[in-house]
């Protein structure tokens, strides 16, 4: 029987299509089935281990006592919506309709799934950078589209902006910008922020933001694009609950833009989950609406989570690239004598206890090679378990 249908362009996008048409699983599922077989420290997928706030897990506890278990409105409860908006106000500044301007999603990935399917035609162009999260290639190959990259290079992984120019033209449909950008932890500076606007303004495109790290910065501030002039009608942003409140099994996202954007993704998307999360809805709005300490607070515990494992993985060895917020920290494996970061992933539970991801996984087929060397480290994890993987990954050093 011929499996014919988009699964192929989708998996060929997210470069899981091997050469003899197979599907491999991904770099994600590979490490983490790796690690739950060697009992290994599991640094690979970027998902906490511990829960959200108190006050958070029991609004949601309450919404399902109270009975909020049923189909929630299609753009999502007003509650939510509500918080949303006042979410955007309180932190830049941005005045969202939450009836018309917002809507509540199955976490950031199907905002970015509805929002890539809604907006571009078949051979339409999307850049992004590179290394970028799997999930933009198998969308921009679901939906027919082209995909376009500019490279973001160790050790700061900030773009060229020569390069960004070169690769935004006529022929673009969106620019996905994922900042605080994950794999690599960087954040953009405002000169680059404002190339994007000006090049979207120039070729008619759309800006669609990932900000889902947007609160998980180190000492470089967040400037969501939406902020700046000429920007706000011509940008999708994107963000969710799960990073910020460490509840990334609860899968509730939003987008916000102008409302005739809205509009289209909201085509899209009801047809995909439809709705989600009704109990969670409301707990996320609590959350949403936490002081500025909470928020503060998780930013200053990540630093100091980032600075626990960026001195072990230097005491073992490995070059790093200091992030400036998300989740994840990448190390050069070249000092210790690997050049296949993938080989050295697959090798790390025999040699350390740890599991990890390469960067190569992250990009292309085209420029793997560039990023071989790379690994992926998440420290989104207990500072006593980071410790304990600091200490285990010393004897890479002694190898």
């Amino acid at each position: 029987m011929t499996m014919s249908g988009a699964w192929r362009r989708t998996a060929r996008g997210a470069g899981l299509l091997a050469e003899d048409g197979s599907v491999a699983p991904s770099i994600f599922a590979e490490m983490s089935a790796l690690a739950l077989r060697t009992n290994a420290i599991n640094l690979g997928q970027g998902f906490p281990d511990e829960d959200g706030p108190a006050l958070v897990l029991e609004a949601a506890r309450r919404a399902i006592s109270d009975g909020v278990n049923q189909y929630p409105p299609g753009r999502g409860q007003p509650v939510l919506l509500d918080a949303i908006s006042r979410h955007q106000q309180r932190f830049y500044g941005l005045t969202v309709d939450p009836g018309s301007e917002v809507l509540v999603t199955a976490g950031a990935t199907e905002a970015l799934a509805a929002t890539i399917l809604a907006l571009i035609e078949p051979g339409d162009e999307v850049v992004t950078f590179e290394p970028f999260y799997d999930a933009y290639g198998g969308l921009i190959g679901l939906g027919g589209g082209i995909h376009r990259t500019v490279p973001l290079r160790a050790p700061d992984f900030q773009p060229d902006l020569d390069a960004l120019r070169a690769a935004v033209t006529d022929r673009t449909r969106l620019i996905i910008v994922n900042d605080p950008h994950n794999p690599t932890g960087a954040v953009f500076p405002l000169a680059t922020l404002e190339l994007i606007v000006e090049l979207a303004h120039r070729y008619d495109a759309i800006i669609v933001t990932d900000e889902v790290y947007e609160h998980l910065t180190f000492g470089a501030p967040h400037i969501p694009i939406a902020t700046l002039p000429g920007a706000w009608e011509r940008t999708v942003t994107i963000s969710s609950g799960g990073k910020t409140f460490s509840l990334t099994g609860w899968k509730v996202g939003w987008l916000s833009a102008p409302a005739a954007i809205v509009t289209a993704i909201l085509a899209v998307k009801q047809f995909l989950t439809y709705v989600n999360a009704a109990p969670f809805q409301p707990a996320i709005a609590v959350g949403l609406d936490l002081p500025d300490a909470y928020f503060a607070g998780i930013a200053a515990d990540m630093q100091r989570k980032r600075d626990v494992l960026a001195t072990g993985l230097q005491a073992s060895g490995f070059d790093i690239s200091m992030p400036q917020g998300s989740y994840f920290i990448v190390a050069d494996a070249t000092p210790l004598g690997f050049t296949d970061g993938a080989e050295l992933c697959r090798r790390l539970p025999e040699l350390a206890g740890v599991v990890a991801v390469p960067i190569a996984a992250f990009c292309s087929p085209a420029h793997r090679a560039e990023y071989a060397a790379l690994v992926r480290f998440a420290y989104c994890k207990k500072v006593k378990l980071l410790e304990q993987a600091s200490t285990q990954l010393e004897a890479l050093s002694r190898a």
